[in-house]
Order: C-alpha cells, then structure tokens, then sequence
C-alpha cells in the first residue's frame, strides 16, 4: 500500500468513527438472537427425540373355566335334631367377562359364569333322586391392583368384590333367580401389553330367602331358604386387552 492510500484510508475512518461499532453491535445482536432461537427449538427437538407415550388400554375381555364347589340348602321346616339339605354337587365351571378399566389398576367387569351340575337330597328319607341342574351366575365385579416391590412388574395381586344374581334351572327340578355376592382375590400376569393370564379364587354365596321349591319327583316337593347357601370358584383364563 502506497502512502496515498494510506492517508485516505485513515482520513475515511476519520470522518466515520461509529462504523467499527456499529458492526460490532450488529455481530452481537446477530449471536443473541441465534441464541434465543435454539432455546425455543430445544423443546421441541427435544420432544420430536422421545418416544410418544402409548395410547392407554381401557378394555378387557376374559374368557375363563374354572371349578365351583358343592352348594347345599338347608330344607324348612325339618324336625329338630336333623340337618336335611339339598345339595347342588361340585363340577366345573366356565364363562367370559367384559371389563373397562377406570385406571390401570382398576377394573369394573360384568361376569357370566355357568356350572352344568346335579343335585339331590341328604339326611330325608327316602333320598330324592339326582337330576340335573343349571347355575347361570351374573355379577358385577370391581377389582383392584397392587404392585408389590418384591414381585416382578409383570405379575400383580389383587382384590375383587362382586355382586349380581344367581339363576338356577332344571327340566323339572327347579327355577328361580335369588340374589348373590363374591368376595375374593388372586394374580394377574402381563406376558406382554395386549394379553395377560389370571388366576382367582372367589366365595360367592346365594341368598335363598324367600325359600324356594325344588320338584323331587313322584308329586314330592321340597322346600329349602332362609339362609346363605356358600359356594366357592377357583378359575384361570387368559384376557385381551384393548
């Protein structure tokens, strides 16, 4: 660079002394505001990375077979000193219950459940003879579950209480509809999201007041009631979720 150029260069800056930081100043807004943009986007970089959380399963439907006991029902009236009953024999059991989850730990299902079964008499003289008899049982259960620290995520205890109705049927021997509850409990295991497998054990006892007839043949017939007649049912099934 000659000394001309020199001089006017010097005598440029001269008359123009804000243009140096005006620069500086349009250099630092430009970082500022490249700054502010980053952490506006940071969140929803941040969100487009994580994974959307699953949809949440509101649904159950569970098929199951399982076993009930024997049920007997006191027969009235009946001479003091003897216990006289009709007995509804043990045999197994099956159903199916649709259920919607008001959280995830919390289940309202209505249950269907039929026993295909005999029943005859004890303690009367001459014994009645077997015939079969229907139980088409029809309850409301509410459950819930807990997680126990111990335990495995996949495998959750619970508690259930349950109301509905009880309907017994035979060609000839009975038919009438009375009143039952259930208390019990048992395992639910999740293999995966979508399917699991349960296992339970409940008491569901019927109310047989006001009494009811039982048809023993021969123009016989037996009145039993007034009284809860206790039943008990160990079931297992698997159940899909959605």
């Amino acid at each position: 660079m000659d000394e001309h150029s020199y001089v006017t260069g010097l005598r440029s800056e001269r008359r123009n002394p804000s243009r140096r930081p005006l620069a500086k100043r349009k250099s630092q807004l430009l970082k500022i505001v490249a700054g502010l943009c980053l952490v506006a986007l940071a969140p929803s970089l941040s969100g487009q990375q994580q994974e959307p959380e699953p949809k949440p399963l509101r649904f159950d439907v569970a098929p199951f077979a399982g076993y009930r006991t024997s049920m007997s029902f006191p027969i009235e009236p009946h001479v003091s000193g003897t216990n006289p009953t009709v007995v509804l024999e043990a045999n197994p059991s099956y159903g199916a219950s649709f259920g919607v989850r008001l959280s995830e730990g919390g289940l309202v299902e209505g249950r269907w459940a039929r026993q295909d079964s005999y029943v005859h008499s004890e303690g009367i003289t001459p014994a009645t003879p077997r015939q079969h008899l229907v139980l088409n049982q029809f309850h409301l259960d509410c459950s819930r579950e807990y997680v126990v620290d111990p335990w495995p995520q996949w495998a959750r205890p619970f508690v259930m209480l349950s109301v509905g109705a009880t309907h017994l049927s035979g060609s000839a021997t009975a038919d009438f509809t009375r009143f039952s509850f259930g208390m019990g409990g048992g395992i639910r295991f999740y293999p995966s999201r979508h399917v699991g497998f349960k296992v339970q054990a409940e008491w569901v006892p019927v109310l047989a007041d006001p009494q009811v007839a039982f048809v023993c043949g021969g123009g016989c017939i037996i009145h039993v009631g007034g009284t809860l007649a206790s039943q008990g049912e160990v079931l297992a099934g698997p159940f899909f979720r959605f």
